[in-house]
């Protein structure tokens, strides 16, 4: 984990650490292959959390694929939704539960969250699908998507908003159930 899991200070502001800490070492990280947005979005609110059953190769593991299911195109059009909004939406879930299991009576609670996150994402850059957001098909187009470097450029700037965005509409949860 990084210099501010160990920091005493209030949750929020070490997410806003985070971020900026992201700010240096994630635009590099487009340079090598195998950059997952949602497991880089996941991940480090994770380690924000401080919470050490996080540390796992598992909680990496289980939100790699959802970027891949972002390149996800159907035969009647359907898109797969970004990486750093399923990546965003699983911490969501995380943090309202906090160190236990969901209770069955936040569950909608954890559903009004996910849509309003998924909402103000969309306002913000006009879409919640990989593909509108990069303007292309990484299924065909991944060449051009490292030469325009398209993460660099785009996807970390949707992952600094949607670990930005989750602090905020997850602020309570962050500072009864994580402080």
């Amino acid at each position: 984990m990084s210099s501010t899991s160990n920091s005493q200070e209030d949750i929020l502001q070490r997410i806003k650490i985070k971020i900026e800490e992201l700010k240096v070492s994630l635009p590099p990280a487009g340079r090598s292959p195998g950059n997952s947005c949602a497991a880089h979005t996941l991940t480090n609110i994770l380690d924000v959390l401080n919470e050490r059953n996080f540390d796992s190769f598992y909680y990496n593991n289980l939100a790699v694929p959802f970027s891949g299911f972002g390149s996800y195109v159907n035969d009647k059009g359907w898109k797969g939704p970004c990486g750093a909004v399923s990546g965003a939406i699983a911490s969501i879930g995380i943090i309202i539960g906090g160190q236990e299991k969901t209770k069955p009576q936040d569950v909608p609670m954890v559903y009004a969250k996910v849509l309003q996150f998924a909402d103000k994402f969309e306002k913000k850059f006009g879409s919640i699908l990989c593909h509108e957001l990069c303007e292309l098909d990484l299924t065909k187009e991944y060449k051009t998507y490292n030469k325009e470097n398209i993460w660099q450029e785009r996807c970390c700037n949707f992952i600094y908003y949607a670990i930005e965005l989750v602090s905020k509409i997850t602020r309570k949860d962050l500072k009864t159930k994580w402080q």
